[in-house]
């Protein structure tokens, strides 16, 4: 079984990140996406909210499954018998540090693969960040967010506002 692991931090998942998973769970048997724990960032959702709103943009792809892990992703993937490291790449400037890390993974774990696929074009100004900030000023997030958790997390990053 050719097994892949798309990791990220989904802060929240966006349509680009859903994109670059329903192209991947065509290419594999089965896809895991890995939210990682980064202790140096603070994240606006916590780990089990990002991986509960994953699995929900995701229920749709029955190869996918939803996991979160706080480590190195190259003993995770070992763990979990993974060959490939999906990472989808947006503009050039993605691809310096996606490179380093994907050495550093390759020497970790000498059998494990980075693949780099790139965004859909209608994606390509899209981030997390940008979705947050956005919605923390009340503006219209819908078309950048899957529809069956843009409600929940319009609400809550309108919550995390009224607290300022």
């Amino acid at each position: 079984m050719k097994i892949a692991i798309c990791p990220g931090s989904f802060d929240p998942i966006t349509k680009g990140h859903l994109n670059i998973i329903e192209r991947s769970a065509k290419l594999f048997d089965a896809v895991i996406v890995l939210v990682l724990v980064n202790p140096n960032k603070k994240p606006t959702f916590s780990a089990a909210e990002r991986v509960d709103f994953i699995r929900k943009a995701c229920e749709h792809i029955p190869n996918v499954k939803v996991d979160s892990y706080h480590g190195l992703l190259a003993d995770y993937a070992y763990r979990v018998g993974a060959c490939t490291i999906i990472k989808g790449l947006r503009a050039v400037t993605d691809f310096e540090y996606e490179f380093q890390q994907a050495l550093v993974n390759k020497q970790l774990n000498p059998e494990l693969e980075t693949m780099f696929v790139i965004t859909d074009s209608s994606y390509m100004y899209l981030s997390s960040s940008m979705v947050r900030q956005v919605a923390g000023f009340g503006g219209d997030v819908s078309e950048f967010l899957p529809e069956s958790i843009c409600e929940e997390i319009v609400k809550r990053l309108a919550q995390g506002q009224e607290k300022e």
